[in-house]
């Protein structure tokens, strides 16, 4: 079995639209024959990593005292800016979507609620839930349980800062998933100590 993919860590307030002049910032150098162009983020597996972009991210890091590679967290004002932003972009998406569907009602305001939910969901389609009639789940039984364990974090770190219904909404996402776990897992238990099924017998 392969590693874990690791993912390398980009510190995305560098790339800026224009300077603090507001003028558009100057055209990069061209690449030389030996320089990896990246158009995206990337996922980096088995230790295959762009080493200059690597070494750029660490170098960062160091400067801003953190050896462990994670860029410093934003300020406030590039949050609200940020945040200024993607509330921006949200809402030209929604113009579009309601010019080409007049009829298209509000969207829902996203709560905490549908956060436990799409925990939910995935966990239960990971454990086989949704499967068709007639045809076989398919089951990431260790990806479920980290769906689960990450909604056992989402319970530690939230608490005390919920209220009666939340609190509900998750102790019973929480007891729903991890039943449905412990039942999978004593299947599979099962179905491992039978011993294997002969192979029918030949044509004579």
């Amino acid at each position: 079995m392969s590693e874990t993919p690791k993912f390398t860590v980009i510190d995305r307030r560098k790339f800026k639209a224009e300077d603090d002049d507001g003028n558009p910032p100057a055209p990069a150098a061209e690449p030389s024959a030996k320089t990896e162009v990246s158009a995206g983020p990337q996922l980096v597996v088995n230790g295959n990593k762009p080493e200059a972009l690597a070494e750029t991210v660490h170098a960062d890091a160091l400067e801003a005292g953190n050896p462990e590679g994670v860029p410093p967290a934003p300020t406030a004002e590039e949050s609200d800016r940020q945040k200024a932003a993607y509330e921006a972009a949200a809402q030209r998406l929604e113009d579009l979507l309601r010019a080409q569907n007049p009829g298209m009602g509000a969207p829902p305001a996203i709560t905490f609620e549908h956060l436990v939910q799409q925990f939910y969901v995935s966990a239960m389609i990971q454990m086989g839930a949704g499967a068709q009639d007639g045809q076989r789940p398919r089951v990431d039984i260790v990806g479920a349980r980290n769906t689960i364990d990450l909604l056992g974090v989402l319970e530690l770190k939230t608490r005390g800062n919920l209220n009666d219904a939340e609190i509900r909404t998750l102790d019973s996402v929480l007891f729903e998933v991890r039943m449905a776990f412990l039942e999978l897992t004593s299947m599979i238990s099962v179905q491992a100590m039978q011993p294997p099924t002969p192979p029918p017998p030949g044509r004579r």
